[in-house]
């Protein structure tokens, strides 16, 4: 984020950086697709805010489906606002191979403008509000997931069919999968990825939270800021 000589965040850059995004809508993209553009865009902080297990097209704009919006969506990741995060159905490689062509996730291209586009006081974040509770976990995602693609990977999620077990991030290494759970506080339970270890035989899971790295075995903690080395974490000692 931005900051101003006093120290304070300034949020003014922000929110015109996202004034010019939506100005270039217009002069880029077809005129009849502008406003769904838009729409498409502004409802991300509160689709990811909701947990969602998948975009709802509906939250968008009421009786919106997928063929309304497939084409808007696109012209969003081809002028690189947004980030797809498709579901895939099992945790194996290659997970490009167990993707779900019918189900996803949509993030923004950076943290601090998720929180600028969620309207989200600078205050609220820095005092550690209750009313910061439902944009906690949509920002820290939102912080994982620009961490994975500087690596150069290409996440997935991966969520039960008929359970509430979802796995936020997976993503290849070497022949195998890491399922990552973000935490965004010291809490270390970790219920969904045991259940994505025993669906499919997981020898190593990888959560990330507030708390300092911590091996045990078939889990490994890495601290958020710890989380470019993310490879190095899940080898770890495996002798």
């Amino acid at each position: 984020m931005s900051r101003v000589a006093n120290g304070d965040i300034a949020p003014v850059v922000q929110l015109q950086i996202l004034a010019d995004f939506e100005g270039d809508f217009g002069r880029h993209a077809p005129a009849r697709l502008v406003e769904r553009m838009r729409m498409v865009w502004r409802s991300v902080p509160s689709q990811l805010a909701r947990e969602n297990r998948r975009f709802v097209y509906g939250a968008v704009r009421q009786g919106a489906r997928a063929k309304d919006l497939e084409e808007t969506i696109q012209w969003l990741r081809d002028y690189g606002v947004v980030t797809k995060v498709p579901r895939v159905k099992a945790l194996r490689c290659p997970l490009s191979g167990y993707e779900d062509l019918s189900a996803f996730k949509l993030y923004a291209l950076d943290v601090g403008l998720l929180g600028a586009l969620s309207e989200l006081p600078p205050a609220v974040v820095l005092d550690g509000s209750r009313l910061f509770t439902e944009c906690k976990g949509a920002l820290t995602k939102q912080y994982a997931l620009q961490e994975l693609l500087t690596q150069g990977r290409r996440p997935f999620y991966w969520s039960a069919e008929q359970a509430t077990a979802e796995v936020d991030f997976a993503v290849d290494e070497g022949t195998g999968v890491i399922p990552l759970e973000v935490k965004t506080s010291e809490n270390l339970k970790a219920k969904s990825l045991r259940v994505a270890r025993e669906a499919f035989d997981l020898k190593r899971c990888v959560r990330t939270s507030l708390s300092a790295y911590r091996d045990e075995g078939w889990i490994v903690n890495v601290p958020l800021w710890a989380l470019s080395q993310l490879s190095c974490a899940y080898a770890g000692d495996r002798n």
